[in-house]
């Protein structure tokens, strides 16, 4: 069964089963005793801090293994902030970032702290120069993914880490989707990362903190791991996590490049394949591994349960599939389409027949799911004399408003208007994402009395 999320969780790479298994032998005693057996396990500890530490790019003594990626992130923002709180208490993200660090940034605003988020374009990248003019004066900290967790864009962390300097404020960056295909660029301050995004066993996160950075742990703590991560060391999984790293990077060309070249294939016949697609991320700048798509009328959670039911793990920031029933806040941020959505990320060694595989089951899949939906599958029908419609889609949920939209824009002259009445948020997203697929003006959105939102569209042609 072909497994197609590796951004959410690699599967566990060879080198780090064969360290993990070793280490359960040589390393289950405390790496802080003396004796033979401590002694053992302080070697191993110390082994794998050396060959994170060189992939990261930093010093040994810079890097501490944590409990997770999110728990590195957590104490990296609580403690550059707690150590800068002299300079300000306002920490600067873009509007991308994983979720961890917007919940570090809630929990910050929530004590009384200020917290400003930079935008990004339409492929979800900020603009350095953006990012630099919101380094104001009691700045103590940014943050900056090194590439996005959803639709792949990398970001210009060199320019923003430049701008930065410039502006003395540390810049954290969270490396946990880029790691393991190469080291960060430019002069971060602070970095994180997640072993189960590269193949290392889940439950080991890594934080770099550069010396003359100032940091001030948040939290009860130990003796290990400098303070920064208290509690006994995994040292197996750590051990497994460091190994399999050093393996990664040594494939990362030549399986990037492989990668890279299936990923474009399926960016550029997806459209082909699929009426009424929209490929979001950057075309160029991105992960080797990752696509992201979404697909006009289609139920996201319907979509991926079928998907599954022919063999294909994948997963998707629409809201028909979170708990939630909002869209991704990146998708969001992006502005674009966010019903039907689909990221394929591709573990290392995916062959091309699984992908082809994919590509000749997606169609049939997508037009079952909007054949059931009732979507729209032939030219609009002749205008009728009526200048404007309103669509009652209240208590109705993605993709529905957006087809019932489709049905009748073509009730109207050109010139007339569709309002849609909605209560779903992901209405705000995908009606106008619909417009400039289909060529139709979106005027605007206003509140409904009564609750729900109006959004009106304008027919152009």
């Amino acid at each position: 069964m072909p497994y197609f999320d590796a951004a959410s969780a690699a599967p566990l790479h060879p080198v780090a089963r064969q360290a993990l298994l070793a280490s359960l032998d040589e390393g289950w005693a405390d790496p802080a005793r003396l004796y033979r057996e401590g002694r053992r396990a302080r070697l191993l500890l110390d082994a794998a801090r050396e060959a994170a530490a060189e992939a990261v790019g930093c010093r040994p003594d810079e890097l501490v293994f944590t409990p997770s990626g999110t728990r590195a992130v957590h104490a990296g923002i609580s403690g550059a902030l707690a150590g800068r709180r002299r300079v300000g208490d306002r920490l600067v993200v873009s509007a991308v970032e994983h979720s961890s660090v917007l919940h570090a940034g809630e929990t910050h605003a929530a004590a009384g702290g200020t917290v400003t988020e930079v935008p990004v374009d339409r492929s979800g990248a900020v603009d350095a120069d953006v990012f630099a003019a919101a380094l104001v004066p009691g700045t103590a900290l940014a943050c900056l993914q090194s590439a996005n967790h959803e639709v792949g864009t990398e970001q210009p962390v060199a320019e923003v880490a430049e701008a930065c300097r410039a502006a003395e404020v540390p810049l954290l960056v969270d490396a946990a989707q880029s790691l393991g295909w190469g080291p960060v660029a430019g002069g971060w301050s602070l970095l994180t990362a997640s072993a189960h995004k590269w193949g290392g066993p889940a439950g080991v996160g890594l934080l770099a903190v550069r010396k003359g950075v100032r940091f001030a742990p948040q939290g009860p703590s130990d003796e290990r791991e400098s303070g920064r991560a208290p509690g006994f060391e995994n040292l197996p999984a750590i051990v497994a996590a460091a190994a399999s790293l050093r393996a990664v990077r040594a494939e990362a060309e030549a399986e990037g490049a492989r990668l890279r070249a299936l990923v474009d294939g399926i960016r550029a016949r997806v459209p082909q394949l699929v009426p009424d697609v929209e490929v979001v991320g950057d075309a160029v700048r991105r992960l080797p591994h990752l696509v992201t798509f979404s697909c006009l009328y289609v139920d996201g959670e319907t979509l991926l349960h079928e998907l599954d039911r022919e063999g294909f793990s994948v997963s998707s920031g629409s809201s028909c599939t979170s708990s939630t029933l909002t869209p991704s806040h990146v998708l969001r941020a992006m502005g674009v389409l966010s019903e039907g959505n689909v990221r394929v990320s591709l573990p290392a060694g995916t062959s091309e027949e699984d992908v082809d595989r994919f590509l000749a089951v997606l169609p049939g899949v997508v037009a079952g799911v909007r054949e059931r939906l009732g979507a729209p599958v032939s030219a609009p029908s002749a205008p009728a004399p009526s200048g404007s419609l309103v669509v009652d889609s209240l208590g109705k949920r993605c993709p529905i408003p957006v087809i019932e939209l489709a049905k009748v824009i073509g009730e109207v002259p050109v010139g007339g208007t569709v309002t849609v009445l909605s209560d779903d948020e992901a209405a705000r997203l995908d009606i106008p994402a619909w417009c400039e697929m289909r060529g139709q003006e979106y005027v605007g959105e206003s509140p409904r009395p009564g609750g729900g939102t109006a959004y009106v569209v304008r027919r152009v042609s």
